[in-house]
């Protein structure tokens, strides 16, 4: 686990829970203060054990719904703290989680963190990268797209601003844990500050927090996976990174000379 911080206030958290049975690792980009990185840390793995011990399975739909459930609870953090503490309805994160389970990785993303596989095919030295998830993030075509079709009445849900496309001018990504200014239009108001404040309203969230999910059986030429952050991936491509790690000991802490958040998690799948 590797973490340089990028900002004068540290907004990202990761986490690794590891049992007999399954493991989770998960990465917590945050933006615009770290209330909600941090909560999304102590919150969405106990909300996940709670609805995998109610419907006794690991699923697509159940980690939906952990999801869910944190996002939820947020809002309600929000509610409380909003007179006191408006900011914190401008305060969102990128959420990537994995759960190891029974031989299957499943791979839950909102935001633009990524999971990249390291395979070593029989007989070759060599690892390849695999992309076990997909960024929402609008400077990618066919996020906008998503955007476009989901609010066809809004011209303005995504515009060009300071050389990259924004939600609504704000926001690069389109799914995320809270961010509730653009999800709930009651908070489109003072205490929020002006710069979060749209021109015109909207009458159902332009962000989700609903998470793309991907399942991935193992196979015995699948050796580790990267969990990261953007940062990471604005400065290698996905071989890049799995080279680093399939070229050095995995004792050794590599130091990469960006402003990162990188954890790496080392499953060993198959070996003795």
């Amino acid at each position: 686990m590797a973490v340089i911080q990028a900002n004068r206030m540290c907004e990202d958290y990761s986490q690794l829970e590891s049992g007999p049975l399954s493991s989770f690792i998960s990465v917590y980009d945050g933006h615009a203060g770290s209330e909600a990185s941090k909560f999304v840390s102590h919150n969405l793995f106990f909300n996940l054990k709670n609805i995998v011990s109610e419907r006794r399975e690991v699923s697509e739909s159940v980690l939906k719904k952990a999801f869910s459930t944190t996002e939820e609870d947020f809002l309600s953090l929000v509610k409380k703290q909003w007179m006191n503490n408006p900011q914190i309805a401008s305060v969102g994160t990128c959420c990537l989680a994995g759960v190891l389970h029974d031989g299957v990785l499943f791979v839950a993303n909102a935001g633009d963190s990524r999971a990249v596989l390291g395979r070593v095919e029989r007989g070759s030295k060599r690892a390849s990268a695999v992309q076990l998830s997909n960024e929402h993030n609008v400077n990618i075509a066919s996020v906008r797209e998503e955007l476009y079709a989901l609010h066809p009445d809004d011209s303005q849900v995504v515009i060009m601003k300071h050389k990259c496309w924004r939600v609504r001018g704000l926001i690069q990504v389109s799914r995320s844990i809270g961010d509730v200014y653009l999800k709930r239009a009651e908070f489109q108001r003072e205490p929020l500050l002006p710069k979060f404040r749209l021109a015109e309203t909207f009458e159902k969230p332009i962000l989700n927090s609903e998470p793309e999910v991907t399942v991935h059986k193992l196979q015995p030429e699948d050796h580790f996976v990267i969990f990261a952050s953007d940062g990471l991936w604005e400065q290698l491509s996905n071989q890049e990174a799995v080279d680093i790690v399939h070229n050095f000991p995995r004792n050794v802490f590599i130091s990469i000379p960006c402003c990162i958040l990188m954890l790496l998690c080392f499953f060993s799948f198959f070996s003795s």
